[in-house]
């Protein structure tokens, strides 16, 4: 071969290579990301292409479903049973805008493209069978769920219920909420739908269970209680403390203000939880100091993602000074937590100091209901012994019995709780947030913890309080998941 000829056969062998290469990388490297993208619409017509699984409750009940849409690439359109209701469990499944939360990470077992489900996909190649999306069985309980929608109403608020033994969800509401269905299509209809939904201020689309923080107020007393007990500080509950009144905050000149004339000088933690004396928990959160406060907060969970599966956000107890301290001890200053987090403290105490790692999703299914995942409940941590956990419970349950909480009374079931009322704002000049965290014990154990937080921009300043508005809402999700249980 002559000289001119090779070095053609040599620049044609490189371009062979560098086609083959530019091939290997787009079809194993890039692969995923090229699906992924949002301009890739061949990926949204196959998901469209046939019925999705759905999404249960109680075990067997479908809050989900798929219509024919009759026109257009996509075949399929994603229905929802009382969309508003389960929103913030489901999330949303959009033939032009994605999906969200369950809809979205288990995309791959409802659409019945998940590697789970290879040898059913194998399957119907040979049987002629169409193919269909598996199911995803949650751990919510629908009457529970209903209780936390219905009594926060047109309120803006959110609420957390746990399995205080599991850690299974059996509640997650968000008002205001939306209809995944309204924009559920491709049309222009849906479009507009999509559009409003963005720009309305209330922000229906914010899961407040799991996304927004707040200042948790004195509910997050029960974690300085805690805090206390498992470092010694006080080891009687009915003992007084070291608590003077006024009490003033380190290294200020201005005093920490107690609600009204409640008996809180050197009151006991089990009367200072009563009564929610600031006074108390905010000089016990200096004397503990601000590292032993924040070690007694991680082991419930905050200053850490929370994956449900879908990710909840960090709360956050913070590295701060020794007044802001103080304030952080009694759920102010630069304390956050979601009611999520704070239902995970209310369990932490029912199940005698075991916290249990909070999951939504108890069973993957195949097309043929066959179970192909089982979730299997496990300790998240260890925040207090048992022993302190009783003593804990006994506080709280006195709260509920002749203290601040008695609306979240139910008759024959002994429930402890804890109100809080959670100032916000420039110089606390906003309403506050009226809180409550609860649990409910029966004789086989605490079958149910709740987190309720309500933000009532309507009511007058006077009349928001945990005790008022948040725990007649708790009370009804524990009596819904009791009576269930019958």
């Amino acid at each position: 071969m002559n000289k001119p000829l090779r070095r053609i056969a040599i620049f044609c062998g490189v371009l062979i290579f560098a086609l083959l290469a530019r091939t290997n990388y787009l079809q194993y490297v890039k692969a995923d990301e090229l699906n992924t993208r949002d301009e890739n619409r061949r990926v949204r017509i196959e998901r469209y292409a046939h019925e999705r699984g759905n999404i249960i409750v109680d075990g067997g009940k479908s809050v989900t479903g798929s219509v024919e849409t009759k026109s257009g690439d996509f075949k399929y359109k994603r229905i929802w049973e009382n969309g508003p209701m389960w929103a913030p469990v489901t999330g949303y499944s959009s033939q032009a805008f994605d999906a969200s939360q369950l809809e979205k990470l288990e995309d791959g077992i409802l659409t019945g493209n998940d590697d789970q489900l290879f040898f059913n996909r194998t399957m119907s190649m040979f049987t002629g069978d169409k193919k269909q999306g598996g199911n995803v069985v949650t751990t919510l309980n629908s009457a529970a769920q209903k209780a936390a929608f219905e009594g926060l109403g047109n309120k803006k608020g959110a609420v957390a219920a746990l399995d205080p033994q599991t850690g299974a969800i059996l509640a997650l509401a968000s008002t205001p909420s939306y209809d995944p269905s309204t924009f559920a299509g491709n049309s222009d209809k849906d479009s507009e739908a999509w559009q409003k939904l963005q720009k309305d201020k209330d922000k229906p689309m914010l899961n407040r269970a799991l996304r927004e923080t707040y200042p948790p107020g004195s509910t997050f007393k029960v974690v300085t209680a805690a805090a206390a007990l498992e470092n010694g500080l006080y080891t009687d509950i009915d003992a007084a403390t070291k608590s003077p009144l006024p009490y003033r905050l380190p290294l200020t000149t201005g005093n920490l203000e107690n609600e009204g004339s409640i008996p809180c000088e050197n009151a006991s933690l089990r009367e200072a939880l009563r009564w929610s004396c600031n006074t108390v928990f905010g000089k016990i959160s200096d004397d503990l100091g601000n590292q032993k406060m924040i070690d007694e907060a991680d082991k419930f969970g905050f200053n850490k993602d929370v994956f449900t599966p879908v990710r909840a956000t960090a709360s956050i107890y913070p590295k701060d000074n020794r007044p802001q301290n103080a304030m952080a001890g009694i759920g102010q200053a630069s304390n956050r937590a979601t009611p999520l987090q704070m239902a995970m403290v209310a369990a932490a105490v029912a199940n005698d100091g075991k916290l249990m790692q909070p999951y939504m999703v108890a069973k993957r299914q195949a097309p043929s209901l066959d179970d192909i995942y089982t979730h299997e409940p496990e300790q998240l941590s260890q925040p207090l012994s048992g022993e302190n956990a009783q003593k804990l419970q006994q506080m709280m349950e006195t709260v509920v019995q002749n203290g601040t909480g008695q609306n979240a009374k139910i008759q024959g079931v002994t429930v402890g709780g804890k109100t809080g009322t959670a100032q916000h704002g420039l110089n606390n000049s906003e309403k506050p947030y009226a809180w409550f965290i609860s649990y409910a014990k029966t004789d086989s154990g605490s079958p149910v913890a709740v987190a309720v937080v309500v933000e009532d921009g309507k009511a007058s300043r006077d009349d928001i309080s945990g005790g008022g508005l948040a725990a007649p809402v708790a009370r009804a999700v524990m009596k819904a998941v009791i009576d269930s249980e019958k």
